[in-house]
């Protein structure tokens, strides 16, 4: 049996090939959602397609990247050296058409011994329309559709595929720096992982991969074991699908029980015609992320971690779209990881913290570059405040709990790149859930634009607030003003909004909900936050009952 010095040698080789793969990603890609924002995931796998390593990324990419690499491997059949290959077809790919998957074989002295998967989120596939899209009612107007295409064959450009995705794209150049960042970051993999194979050898290497899976299980099983037994259920609601003004249900019901961790999504609404259906694999990935999160969330992550995790969700319902439903945006699965804590909460009150600001206010502006004349699409995901815990207030402003190591577009990159201008970004007073331990604020982020284009406003938790817990407060949900001030003064959630020179738009996040009653809270700390600004002095009396 191989030593434990080497076991952890192996282990954090693969890691560290990982973060390698990322660092090249970073490093050449040529779009911001992901060289700032950090829209993409990277997975290691063994020749079984076991997940043995990943770096960091959207959470929500790791369970879909295993789904879709199984999709894509069966799809395409043997590999060769040199070969990658492309899958973008939403329900094979777990996402929508723009989070392109890119996968490789590894071959250490002849033979197949890994796999590498990396998905980023593309800008433009030839979809109906440019940036997002926000209104399909079928697939086929989401873009250009790869079920599993080989890029490179044998190790050499496949040039015709290469203009198919350049004739396609209304920001060729873009994409297809993408495209190389892709390329070079699974080259950089390729000769890493090969390297580990051929110092320590398949047998060696193979031995230590199943002794951390194997201990990554037992590690999962013992801490599911740890947790409260039973059944709860929660139900949440989204704005609309894009093309009705009709609220949609979520319903799920976890189950804690005999070893497994169930999440069923029974109950909710079947397939809606607009674009927030989920396909099974992204659905996956979100509850492998509140899974992970409340099981070993300390510990490096491989396929071992999901053992006890099972997920059911009905082909042709919201949460398992089946051809030809439309899936381009996916803010259904952020609102859903709230869901399965929302339900979960109700088992373990003394452990979980109340909602976040129950959604990623995320935003885009699309048009023509007066610089370089050449059409722009640049977007943001903006920060809401963390639900209180039963220990402490939450953080905030802060990305989404789903958006793990991802970032904000920084202003500078927005304003260059773009035709807005930034007037105000600041924390929001009051925004936060009022509670014995409060919610963090959300923001407030007024924008004028300096060229014409489009705006587009993509959220689905507008109209119902975000969830409190033991008495804590809501705070109100997100909301978007578009043209303030004027009489064509509108709140909208999910919204492409021509927009010209002088125009401005106002977004407002959401804080997370309140814990605990707020007539408990310390006098002490509501006077601290009327100091930082957090809180009023309105606000502290009337709701507090504290004289700052």
């Amino acid at each position: 049996m191989t030593d434990g010095a080497t076991v952890e040698v192996i282990r954090n080789h693969l890691v560290s090939a990982a973060e390698e793969m990322r660092a090249a990603l970073v490093r050449t890609a040529f779009n911001p959602v992901i060289y700032e924002v950090h829209d993409f995931g990277i997975s290691i796998y063994d020749r079984s397609l076991r997940l043995v390593a990943e770096s960091t990324g959207l959470s929500r990419f790791l369970g879909a990247n295993d789904y879709s690499i199984r999709k894509g491997v069966e799809y395409v059949g043997d590999l060769a050296e040199g070969d990658v290959v492309l899958l973008n077809y939403p329900y094979w790919n777990a996402a929508h058409s723009y989070d392109a998957t890119m996968f490789a074989p590894v071959f250490s002295q002849g033979e197949l011994v890994a796999y590498l998967c990396i998905r980023a989120h593309w800008m433009d596939l030839g979809a109906k329309d440019p940036g997002y899209v926000l209104d399909s009612t079928d697939m086929h107007q989401e873009g250009l559709i790869f079920p599993g295409t080989k890029v490179y064959s044998g190790g050499s450009l496949v040039h015709d595929i290469i203009e198919l995705i350049r004739f396609n794209s209304r920001m060729p150049d873009l994409v297809l720096g993408d495209f190389n960042a892709q390329i070079a970051a699974l080259r950089t993999g390729e000769r890493r992982v090969a390297e580990l194979f051929d110092r320590y050898g398949f047998d060696t290497v193979t031995e230590v991969v199943d002794r951390f899976v194997a201990a990554a299980e037992e590690s999962a099983q013992e801490a599911v074991a740890r947790l409260p037994q039973g059944t709860w259920t929660a139900e949440d609601w989204l704005d609309d699908d894009g093309v009705t003004e009709d609220p949609i249900l979520m319903r799920c019901t976890v189950t804690i029980q005999d070893g497994t961790f169930t999440v069923d999504f029974a109950g909710s609404s079947a397939a809606v015609p607009g674009p927030v259906n989920l396909p099974i694999g992204s659905t996956i990935a979100t509850c492998r992320v509140a899974f992970k999160a409340i099981t070993t969330p300390d510990e490096q992550t491989n396929a071992g971690h999901f053992a006890p995790l099972r997920v059911s969700a009905e082909p042709g319902t919201l949460f398992h779209a089946v051809y030809p439903a439309a899936t381009f945006t996916q803010w259904t699965g952020t609102v859903a990881l709230e869901l399965i804590y929302k339900a979960l909460a109700q088992g373990m009150p003394s452990r979980l913290p109340a909602s976040t600001g129950g959604d990623v206010p995320g935003f885009m502006m699309v048009g023509v570059h007066p610089d370089t004349g050449s059409m722009f699409a640049v977007s943001n995901n903006d920060p809401v405040g963390w639900g209180g815990a039963p220990d402490h207030d939450g953080i905030g402003p802060a990305n989404h709990l789903c958006q793990t190591q991802a970032r904000n577009t920084p202003v500078e990159v927005l304003e260059a790149k773009t035709g807005m201008f930034f007037e105000r970004v600041e924390i929001r007073t009051d925004s936060g859930g009022a509670g014995k331990f409060r919610g963090g604020c959300g923001l407030r982020r007024d924008i004028k634009f300096v060229t014409d284009g489009e705006f587009l406003s993509v959220i689905k938790k507008t109209k119902s607030a975000p969830w409190a817990l033991d008495g804590g407060r809501q705070p109100e949900p997100n909301q978007v003003v578009v043209f303030p001030g004027t009489d064509r003064e509108k709140r909208v959630s999910t919204k492409r909004t021509p927009v010209r020179v002088g125009d401005r738009i106002t977004l407002l996040t959401a804080g997370g909900g309140g814990h605990g009653e707020p007539s408990l809270r310390d006098p002490a700390a509501v006077r601290q936050d009327v100091q930082e600004g957090y809180v009023s002095d309105e606000a502290a009396r009337k709701v507090y009952g504290v004289i700052a």
